[in-house]
């Protein structure tokens, strides 16, 4: 009987290889009784392998709990990886509805999305599970390669007429936060996207592309950061001189209150402040959730 089982079983594979079914890795792997084993890319230039209170990066890519699932989604996004597979095992039997519970979870999985880098970021994410257990990620940037091209080379021509040499790395943050305010008008319209590309190309954007612009120069800097999203808003949290910081740009622009001019000067009054001074404004858009945005509780 096992001499007949063995070649039919081989026919099998051979088959459903020739035919391409991709869940072949995984049944395969159930009936030897392991895991199959998750095949992960170099990540690209714009990683930053940070770990965070929230979020940690993790190399094993096997899930054993909801926030092994966040650290698996935030790691592939940090990396810069387009498209991912990844095997839920077989003794976490609510692994598939845990990833899809937080993919399905626009908040959640938009707090993830802010620890890395903007062009690392995503639009959308397309999920296809099998009941095998394989989970099949594609990921639709936020950016376009041709956009993070172009965005590339203009903020090295920004920095290159703005930022001299005998700058610290304070000057240069309030520089490049006035130069953003001094070029860039608060866009009350709902149409067209509204990122770092209009603001750095069309002189306009929403708080998602002030936010994304002063994250894009702080990573260049060197600077560790990453952008709090609040119901409303979304603003930037960076380490410096040892201690967490805050930076909201768009409520330093004189234009962001109903599209009308409040002052003809740049505003300071949201550039490096804490949460006790930021909450002290009582603007309504900047309550977080501090279980998520830890380092700056």
């Amino acid at each position: 009987m096992k001499k007949i089982i063995l070649p039919l079983f081989l026919l099998l594979l051979i088959i459903a290889t020739l035919l391409k079914i991709d869940v072949i890795t995984t049944y395969t792997s159930r009936l030897i009784g392991s895991t199959p084993r998750v095949y992960v890319e170099k990540p690209n230039s714009y990683t930053t392998n940070n770990n965070y209170f929230f979020v940690q990066k993790t190399t094993t890519f096997i899930p054993y709990s909801k926030q092994d699932i966040a650290n698996i989604f935030y790691s592939f996004l940090d990396n810069g990886y387009k498209t991912f597979t990844f095997y839920c095992p077989s003794e976490y039997t609510e692994c598939i509805n845990d990833i899809t519970s937080l993919i399905n979870n626009q908040t959640a999985i938009t707090d993830i999305g802010n620890f890395v880098h903007p062009f690392n970021n995503f639009s959308d994410i397309y999920l296809t599970t099998s009941t095998s257990g394989e989970i099949n990620v594609k990921i639709k940037r936020t950016y376009t390669d041709e956009q993070i091209n172009a965005i590339g080379k203009k903020v090295d021509e920004i920095i290159d007429k703005i930022i001299t040499d005998d700058m610290d790395i304070e000057d240069k943050i309030l520089t490049v936060h006035d130069y953003i305010i001094d070029n860039t008008s608060y866009d009350t319209s709902d149409s067209g996207e509204k990122n770092a590309y209009t603001l750095l190309f069309e002189g306009k954007s929403k708080c998602s592309g002030y936010a994304d612009t002063l994250a894009i120069f702080l990573y260049k800097f060197g600077v560790k950061n990453f952008k709090i999203g609040s119901e409303k808003h979304v603003w930037n949290a960076l380490y410096i001189d040892n201690k967490w910081q805050q930076i909201d740009v768009t409520w330093d622009d004189p234009v962001v209150q109903n599209g009308a001019s409040i002052s003809n000067t740049i505003r300071h009054k949201f550039y490096m402040i804490d949460t006790k001074t930021l909450l002290s404004y009582d603007t309504n858009e900047h309550t977080f959730d501090t279980k998520t945005y830890f380092e700056v509780k």
